[in-house]
């Protein structure tokens, strides 16, 4: 029986057959697209039976792309076919443009539309359960799917395209970022945090987060036995540099660790401090936080000395320093946060002048730039090109700076508030 002598229920219920089979390609090509790879991959590693259908057939996008293309235009061509017919039938003439116009509408909406736009939203739920039937159809069609790519790699390649390039789906660091904060109803806001920070490591420095020369509390092994001694007692610090006359000459790094020992004994010689003290480990200014982190981490140490290109000392930094680049510091108050930094009533602070740039920015939710500088000092000093005397103002980008103590050729001590902050402030008092 051919398909004109068919009678005109069964070649509408084969028509309807073709296209929910047309509405199934279009899903399956959709879904296949839509599915998100990392998610795909850990259904993989679970053993997970449709994930790894899909992961086989996504391996080769060209066939898996050929078999649905060739099946949704074949069940299109065959539509099309018994469309005219049934309009042959009950018309008595084809009426062609009434049967493309009204079959078109049918296609597009429940066999491309609809599905396509189920399969976006619900890619997993389609692609596992299609695939088995293209896994099926791939065996069955494969010469011509072969034929049909082929013929298409040579068209891809007089366009200058090589068909075996893979697409690129590792993410960059931008891209990982973008992840990280799409995902905020799903990581709590902390373990958000510390993965934007560990994403942050690989573009800062040691130089960035050091503590200055001017800073470092260390023992000079040239002084009294007792004076050394003291300095251990009073140090808050569980490891202290010892140097010979200057900061510069480095000799070694004591723990303490050693102070029972030193304070049991009755005859301590300098000689004893140095056999107890550790070698100094040292490392230039632009080795990148999370290189230095891995470093620390095999070769045992935690203190460095950070070295600029003349090999002289610009401070030190530790394990913990880099730590808490990560998780934050180990205090929850803000006032805490930052020794440097004290929050006003009228909403100003009082800032020290030695303040990194970078503290005071994560602290405070700023954004100081400077071009050089990484204190507060450096970039007021960059401002004003000179040392400014107490009670001098001046105004950075969008904040309003006001020195209040200068001493020694660095500016200690400014007050500093953002625009917005202390109006918004007064506008509440008020």
């Amino acid at each position: 029986m051919d398909a004109e002598s068919s009678p005109v229920p069964f070649l509408t219920g084969l028509l309807v057959f073709l296209v929910i089979a047309s509405a199934y390609f279009s899903s399956s090509e959709t879904s296949m697209m839509s599915l998100n790879r990392y998610r795909l991959k850990h259904r993989v590693r679970q053993k997970h039976a449709g994930a790894l259908r899909v992961s086989k057939l996504l391996e080769a996008p060209d066939k898996l792309l050929g078999v649905i293309l060739i099946g949704n235009n074949f069940v299109n061509l065959l539509s099309a076919s018994i469309a005219t017919t049934i309009a042959i039938q009950v018309f008595g003439n084809p009426e062609t443009v009434l049967t493309t116009v009204v079959l078109t509408l049918v296609i597009l909406i429940f066999a491309e539309i609809t599905p396509k736009t189920i399969a976006a939203l619900h890619p997993e739920r389609i692609a596992y359960p299609s695939s088995l039937l293209l896994v099926v159809l791939l065996k069955l069609l494969y010469p011509l799917v072969w034929m049909a790519n082929r013929v298409s790699h040579v068209l891809i390649r007089t366009l200058g395209i090589k068909p075996e390039a893979s697409a690129d789906h590792q993410l960059s660091p931008e891209e990982l970022r973008t992840v990280v904060h799409e995902s905020a109803q799903l990581i709590p806001e902390q373990g958000q945090g510390m993965l934007l920070n560990i994403l942050d490591l690989e573009k800062v420095t040691v130089n960035d987060i050091l503590v200055p020369r001017s800073e470092i509390i260390g023992i000079d092994i040239d002084d009294e036995v007792s004076e050394i001694l003291d300095a251990i007692s009073n140090s808050q610090h569980t490891r202290m540099p010892i140097y010979q006359k200057e900061i510069d000459n480095i000799v070694g790094v004591l723990h303490m660790r050693s102070l029972g020992k030193f304070l049991r004994s009755s005859d301590i010689e300098r000689e004893d401090f140095l056999r107890e003290a550790d070698a100094p480990y040292f490392i230039p200014e632009s080795t990148p936080l999370h290189t230095q982190l891995f470093n620390f981490q095999s070769g045992r140490k935690r203190l460095a000395f950070v070295v600029d290109e003349y090999g002289v000392i610009k401070g030190i930094v530790t394990l913990e320093d880099i730590l808490e680049e990560i998780v934050g510091e180990f205090t929850t108050d803000m006032a805490d946060n930052s020794r440097d930094i004290h929050p006003q009533a009228d909403g100003s602070f009082l800032i020290d002048g030695t303040a990194t740039l970078r503290d005071i920015n994560r602290t405070l939710d700023w954004d100081l730039e400077a071009e050089n500088a990484k204190t507060l000092n450096g970039l007021l000093v960059e401002a004003l090109e000179s040392i400014p005397e107490s009670a001098t103002g001046i105004q950075v980008g969008n904040y309003y700076v006001e020195i209040i103590q200068v001493k020694d050729n660095l500016i200690k001590t400014v007050r500093m508030w953002r625009a917005q902050e202390l109006v918004e402030t007064e506008d509440t008092d008020d």
